[in-house]
Formats: structure tokens, C-alpha cells, sequence
């Protein structure tokens, strides 16, 4: 707020008619201090903008006088607002970017440091595969295996080639002979078990000499040209068998002999016949008798079992089973065949119940 000029029209608070001469009640004159005015600020200011108010000098002081205390029965003159003139539009001042930290210059340096650290590590990681693979290269041309085969595949494969081996007379074509089946006048199918005493052992080129009526005819119709027999006895004497191989064309023709001879024997179309070795053993070729038989490969195992009295055996009679076991499955499969398929490795056994069993009587 400006105070008025002298001559002017304004009036300011406490002015008047000029005082009466006089002393002055106070010593020291009183002056007026300058009222500040609040400038409006524009809203779209990005920054509050202050506006210093403009202030008249003091008048001179041959013009001011001395203010006395107003009666209080003059009313004081009325005070009128001083215009207020609008504020200028000040411009926005220019934004200034903040100077960088210390923080930021190190943080700015330690990120570079790092992509120095990793670019290393690629480069070292590159060079480390590069020798892998020229190392490898050189490897295989040398011949060196890269890794140890497993033992697992080898022994697959050798089950299959054994398997194979046995399949069909083209890959298993030596003949069998007396001696590969029973090599000596005791058997013993399992250690620490008694042996069976071998009687009278035989090899012949026609297998119907092994069986009678169709169970012979059928051995020749699917290719039959071999029969390797023996007749043994119990290690008690209680019992006579006799047992042995015949030899067929593959495994397929084998298969469906032994699906068909229990038919046969169900039927009484034909039976195996019991090898006699002399008077006393006479009986596995007449007693009613109990037989079993196996296919393993092109081969057919069979064996019949007898009382030594000729004395019809029982159908719960344990101990006929224990020996066409022992003489099928741990003699000639485990023993004989196995030697055959794979030279003396052993491998796995068959079930024991695999097997076919029957009953057959003693006549010829």
C-alpha cells in the first residue's frame, strides 16, 4: 500500500486537519510503518511466485508531524482500501537438473564393474565348452567310449541270444548224445542231495521208440528226429524213472506237441514209454505211472515216474512230483539246456508248476 502523496486525496489513518502548534506530546515522532499487501498467485504457476509490495519512501520531514492522542469526541475519519493492482505474470524459472550424488557416481561405477565381471565369466564359460567339445572330438576319434556300458542291456541281450539259440535246430544244430545227458552212473541234480543212480542210458534217431500210438505218430509229424532217455533210481529205491529229450524242429513245432499230448493221454490214444534196464526196473515199463513234460526251445522234456512194485501210484503222493522236478526242471533244463544255450552261465530258472503232469497206465 502506498501512502498518498502530499496534495493527493487519500487519506491515511490518524490524518486530519494539521495539528495546533505546540509541543509535541511525544518526544520522538511515531511514524507510520507501510502496510503489505497479499498478491494473488495464478494457479498454472508451477512454483509460488512472491510479490514484494511496492513502498512509497517516507515523506519528507518537513511534512510529518508530530500525532497526538484523538479526542474521543472527533470520530475517526473513515480509512478507504487502497486499490490493489493486479499481479504480473511471472514465467516458470527453467528446471534445473540436480547435480549427481557421490551415491549415484559410485553406484553408476559399481554396475559397470559388474558387467565387467559377468562379460569375463561368459568369455571363460565359452572357452571351458570349446575345449569340452574339441576334447570329445578327439576322444571319439581316438576310439576311447565315452561312458561304461551297463551291465543291464549286456545281459538282456545275452538272455535273447541264448534264447534264440535254442529257438530252432538252424541255430542249435550239434545233436544231442548220451553222454551231454548223463555223463556218469550217478546224478546228482542238486548239492548236498542224495543221487540218483542211472541204470541204462540211450540215444536214437526215431522217436517212437520213446512213446506209443498217437502220441508218437504226433512227435514224428512235428519233425521228432532225435531222443536222448535214461532210467534211473531213486536214491530210497522206491521209485524208477525215466526220463530224457526230444528233439524238434524250433520252439513252434515243440509248443504244440506238448499242447497236445495231454489230450492224448486224457483219451488213451498213446503214452510215454519207461525204459526197462533189467528185471528189477521192469516195472517202469508196465506200472501205471505218473509223467511230465516241459518245452524249453525246439526241445521237449519228459519223465515217468513208477513204483519199483509196480504198485499204482496215489494222486496225493508228494514224492512223484519232487522227482519229475528234480528231473525236468533241475536236470535237464537248469543243467543240460542251460549248458547248451550259453556254455555254463547260468540264468533263470523256469517256474516250478511250468510243466505239464498226467497219469498214464502200464500197458504197452
Amino acid at each position: 500500500m502506498e501512502y498518498p502523496e502530499p496534495g493527493s486525496d487519500g487519506s491515511v489513518l490518524g490524518a486530519g486537519p494539521p495539528p495546533p502548534a505546540g509541543p509535541s506530546p511525544s518526544r520522538f515522532p511515531t511514524p507510520s510503518l507501510p502496510r503489505a499487501s497479499r498478491v494473488a498467485l495464478p494457479s498454472a504457476a508451477p512454483e509460488p511466485v512472491r510479490a514484494a509490495a511496492r513502498v512509497s519512501p517516507p515523506p519528507p520531514a518537513h511534512v510529518r508531524a508530530p500525532v497526538e492522542a484523538q479526542s474521543p469526541a472527533q470520530p475517526p475519519a473513515p480509512v478507504e482500501p487502497p486499490p490493489v493492482q493486479p499481479p504480473m505474470p511471472v514465467e516458470p524459472p527453467p528446471p534445473v537438473e540436480p547435480p549427481m550424488s557421490a551415491g549415484r557416481s559410485q553406484r553408476g561405477g559399481g554396475g559397470r564393474w559388474w558387467q565387467v565381471v559377468v562379460g569375463g565369466a561368459a568369455v571363460l564359460a565359452l572357452l571351458a565348452l570349446c575345449g569340452l567339445g574339441a576334447a570329445a572330438l578327439l576322444a571319439e576319434r581316438d576310439g576311447t567310449p565315452q561312458t561304461a556300458p551297463t551291465s543291464q542291456p549286456e545281459t538282456a541281450e545275452s538272455a535273447d541270444v541264448e534264447a534264440q539259440a535254442l529257438d530252432s535246430r538252424d541255430t542249435d544244430q550239434a545233436p544231442l548224445t548220451a553222454k551231454e545227458l548223463f555223463p556218469g552212473k550217478q546224478l546228482v541234480v542238486a548239492d548236498g542231495e542224495p543221487a540218483y543212480k542211472v541204470l541204462k542210458s540211450q540215444s536214437s534217431a526215431s522217436c517212437a521208440v520213446a512213446a506209443t500210438g498217437e502220441v508218437a505218430d504226433l512227435l514224428v509229424r512235428l519233425g521228432c528226429t532225435q531222443v536222448v532217455r535214461a532210467t534211473l533210481r531213486t536214491p530210497d529205491g522206491a521209485h524208477l524213472v525215466t526220463t530224457g529229450l526230444f528233439n524238434l524242429t524250433d520252439r513252434a513245432n515243440a509248443e504244440r506237441a506238448r499242447d497236445r499230448i495231454r489230450l492224448l493221454l486224457d483219451e488213451r490214444e498213446g503214452r510215454f514209454r519207461g525204459m526197462a534196464a533189467d528185471e528189477d526196473s521192469a516195472a517202469i515199463a508196465t506200472a501205471p505211472a505218473r509223467v511230465g513234460w516241459q518245452v524249453r526251445g525246439h526241445y521237449l522234456a519228459y519223465a515217468v515216474v513208477a513204483r519199483s512194485d509196480g504198485e499204482t501210484i496215489r494222486s496225493g503222493d508228494t514224492k512223484a512230483r519232487e522227482i519229475l522236478f528234480d528231473m525236468i526242471e533241475l536236470h535237464l533244463n537248469r543243467g543240460v539246456l542251460e549248458r547248451r544255450a550259453d556254455g555254463g552261465t547260468a540264468g533263470q530258472p523256469t517256474d516250478e508248476d511250468a510243466g505239464d503232469t498226467g497219469t498214464q497206465d502200464g500197458s504197452d
